[in-house]
């Protein structure tokens, strides 16, 4: 499992999310009228490096609006994947890459190969022996011969 996959599974088992922009107004008032940001931390239950931030954030930016998710949209979203799983069930033998020339015909749209494997494997597919299924459901938990 990669590292990226791996924290972001921690943080949903966790329940991890976003302060509320209301929480960070809050923080920020408390430090503005004096309050040290480790006393803050504690009456709000944060930690300080979260008052800190908030901080850093309002003064540089004037706002404590969230930030933006960094990086690009995907190239095959939504209602695609419905169209791309349908393929991928007619033509289970395609390559990769016969699959990313149907995609330029379909769409317009031209893709690189790792583009489109990514998306398969988004949609839990595998390619095994020249055949492209869905990912099992089971899983060895023993290694063969144990």
């Amino acid at each position: 499992m990669r590292k990226a996959e791996a924290g972001m599974r921690y943080a949903e088992w966790r329940g991890m999310r976003a302060y509320s922009t209301d929480l960070k107004e809050r923080l920020v008032r408390a430090v503005a009228e004096g309050q040290p940001m480790r006393e803050a931390a504690r009456r709000f239950g944060v930690a300080v490096t979260t008052v800190k931030r908030a901080v850093v954030q309002q003064r540089e930016t004037g706002s404590l609006e969230r930030k933006p998710i960094p990086g690009r949209p995907r190239a095959i979203r939504g209602a695609q994947e419905a169209a791309l799983r349908a393929r991928l069930e007619a033509a289970p033998n395609a390559t990769v890459l016969e699959h990313c020339a149907w995609w330029a015909e379909q769409t317009g749209q031209e893709l690189r190969e790792v583009t489109m494997w990514r998306a398969i494997r988004r949609l839990g597919w595998t390619h095994k022996k020249r055949h492209w299924k869905p990912v099992s459901a089971t899983r060895r938990s023993a290694p063969r011969g144990a």
